[in-house]
Parts: C-alpha cells; sequence; structure tokens
C-alpha cells in the first residue's frame, strides 16, 4: 500500500497521528484490478510488540490461503 500511496496509485486520508487511512471504495477498486491479474495483496498486523510472535503464523496462514484460492502472493 505504501508504493501505491506513494507513487499516486491510491487515494487516501494523512489521519493527525501520521496513519494513512484508505476509503473502502479505494481497497476494493484494487483488489478488484489484481484479482483481475491473479495477484493479491496480503495483510497482517499486531496491535503490540507482545504479540509479535503471532505475526509470522498469521502471515503464513494468509499466504497458504491465498495460494490455495489460486492467487499468487
Amino acid at each position: 500500500m505504501k508504493k501505491w500511496t506513494y507513487s499516486g496509485k491510491t487515494k487516501y486520508i494523512k489521519a493527525p497521528g501520521g496513519r494513512y487511512r484508505y476509503p473502502e471504495s479505494e481497497i476494493k477498486r484494487l483488489l478488484e484490478e489484481q484479482i483481475s491479474k491473479g495477484k493479491v495483496a496480503v495483510y497482517a498486523g499486531v496491535s503490540s510488540t507482545v504479540l509479535k510472535e503471532g505475526l509470522e503464523g498469521q502471515e503464513q496462514r494468509l499466504i497458504e490461503y491465498a495460494r490455495s484460492k489460486g492467487y499468487q502472493d
């Protein structure tokens, strides 16, 4: 998302804390564009460093799911 944001490919709102917020319509548009190409992006995240151990497992499960549906990661 950052690459697309910085290149101007996506619409976004920059929140006061410096985070980027994306309209639902933008997410849907990008997903439709990527699905038609057979590609999909996965996002894994945790809310604190205490939970960081679960991040790799979460990422792997998302990648396996995408591959099981026939998408490239």
